[in-house]
């Protein structure tokens, strides 16, 4: 039998002792003395935990270390895409006319671009078929915060003291583990329905390139467009598409860089151990079922994260900021210099997508609310105006050949002179200690490819 010396003498649970508040709550309260049946406690608490673990294991297991269960994360990001609206299987017409045009793009772009074709086929997409696509990359890029999580729950459950503590901790973990999953989830399936294709928000999400559209939500973006025809929308977005997943395909070093870049930012986030808490200890008060764990995501959206940004985070979000702006004003380049003798319209088009981009919506949202970072390429404009100088002042293939190395490409000073990198270029810098660490996280990304 175990006393707590928080009680008060009448033996009932005071407003300052949470312990004795949370197990009251599943009708575990101490005896007239002040004392707990501690093996009433113990046999109470493991019948809620075995109770959440039933409904959980429909979800199936969940990861040994971080105890983050993603069949659960995914299966909320498919509840919360079926929520947003109609989303079919796009028909045999829609999926050949995705490939018809990609093919017609690629055609205007074997004479624009020096990166070739890709081998794999142009396919239409479900919203659904967006988030089985890009999930283990959102998975990936999640994981610094699943073990920031976890240390801030080791921080956590190593001050709680009392009867019932080895106990209360598989359910702590349970709680925050499925909070943030519901979390990921919940963004990932937002996102879905505003997306046009697989690296609409810059990054490559997909698990090889290739061109993927959306045509559910391409007919929604397209309808909002005055003058503009269905087929003019889908041919310029499929001419992106084409051009990004190109770059992508050719340049080696460049989707693993962007991400290395995400996950270096993610893991120095710093947990609200605060806000955590707070959440926890609302959520095990009530039934922990997947449904209110889905509803505590919801809520700790945007609670979870401190604001607090180190220099080094700072200097890692310049640096992915530059980049993203480098692929999307290369985009806006070779895409513009190509609808300039076909598309009379396109200049209309490629204005509309600036502003879509300028605005951040849900893509910036999503970032946000799972890695912490608020993302916005700020310089793309000036990154377009940097290439079309290269291009200007030297070629289209020169301005190609700048991707073939990382120290290569222009640097925000670049930006800052575009005529004068047009001219020149730059020289490579040496590396710091910031790119020997994305180096290391590079080498690690490969060694676990080959494997």
């Amino acid at each position: 039998m175990a006393t707590d010396p928080d009680l008060p003498d009448d033996g009932k649970p005071s407003e300052e002792n949470p312990l004795a508040q949370f197990l009251a709550q599943f009708g575990i309260t101490p005896g007239p003395d002040g004392e707990f049946d501690l093996a009433a406690l113990t046999q109470r608490l493991q019948s809620v935990m075995a109770q959440f673990q039933t409904q959980m294991a429909g979800f199936g297991p969940s990861d040994a270390d971080s105890g983050m269960n993603w069949t659960f994360t995914r299966d909320i990001a498919r509840k919360v895409t079926a929520s947003l609206g109609p989303d079919h299987a796009p028909s045999q017409e829609e999926s050949a006319r995705v490939r018809d045009v990609t093919a017609l793009a690629d055609l205007w772009l074997d004479e624009e671009i020096s990166f070739p074709r890709l081998s794999t086929p142009a396919v239409a997409w479900s919203r659904a078929e967006w988030v089985e696509g890009t999930f283990e990359t959102w998975r990936k890029l999640a994981n610094p915060i699943v073990t920031s999580l976890a240390a801030a729950l080791g921080s956590l459950m190593a001050r709680e003291t009392g009867p019932g503590e080895e106990f209360m901790k598989p359910m702590v973990r349970a709680a925050a583990s499925g909070m943030f999953a519901a979390q990921v989830g919940q963004s990932v399936g937002n996102l879905s329905a505003e997306v046009l294709s697989v690296s609409d928000i810059g990054l490559p999400l997909g698990q090889r390139p290739q061109v993927a559209l959306l045509p559910t939500n391409i007919e929604q973006f397209g309808a909002e467009l005055d003058n503009l025809t269905g087929d003019d929308v889908l041919l310029f977005l499929a001419l992106r598409e084409a051009a990004r997943q190109r770059l992508f395909a050719a340049v080696g070093w460049l989707g693993p860089q962007l991400h290395a870049l995400v996950e270096h930012y993610a893991r120095d986030i710093t947990i609200d151990t605060g806000a955590l808490e707070q959440a926890i200890e609302q959520q095990l008060s009530a039934a922990m079922s997947a449904e209110d764990l889905e509803r505590a995501g919801q809520a700790l959206a945007g609670r979870l994260f401190e604001p607090a940004v180190t220099p080094e985070q700072t200097e890692v979000l310049e640096r992915l900021e530059t980049l993203l702006a480098l692929v999307e004003g290369w985009v806006d380049d070779v895409v513009g210099h190509t609808i300039g003798r076909w598309m009379p319209n396109g200049g209309a088009l490629t204005e509309i997508v600036r502003r879509r981009r300028a605005a951040g919506g849900p893509a910036e949202s999503a970032l946000k609310a799972l890695v912490g970072l608020e993302l916005r390429p700020r310089r793309t404009r000036d990154a377009a105006n940097l290439w079309a100088a290269v291009r200007s002042a030297r070629d289209a293939e020169a301005r190609d050949a700048s991707w073939s190395h990382p120290d290569l490409i222009p640097t925000a000073d670049d930006l800052n002179d575009p005529l004068g990198y047009a001219e020149q270029g730059h020289a490579a810098a040496p590396l710091d200690d910031l790119d020997a660490e994305l180096a290391k996280l590079l080498d690690e990304e490969r060694g676990q490819d080959q494997s």
